[in-house]
């Protein structure tokens, strides 16, 4: 039964530590910054209609 315990605790701190580098081991100075237009565009591709694909 220890065993059992102690090797979930292990498994739970690679685990964590996994979880850890991925998150806070990225670049010095954090994300870099998005560009003015790329809500813009993000809104202009999701505002258009889908065309009609369809052949008359």
């Amino acid at each position: 039964m220890e065993l059992l315990l102690l090797e979930s605790l292990g498994a739970g701190l690679i685990f964590i530590g996994i979880i850890w580098w991925t998150m806070f081991s990225g670049r010095k100075n954090g994300e870099l910054p998005q560009a003015p237009d790329a809500p813009s565009a993000i809104q202009d591709a999701t505002s258009k209609e889908p065309e009609n694909l369809s052949q008359k």
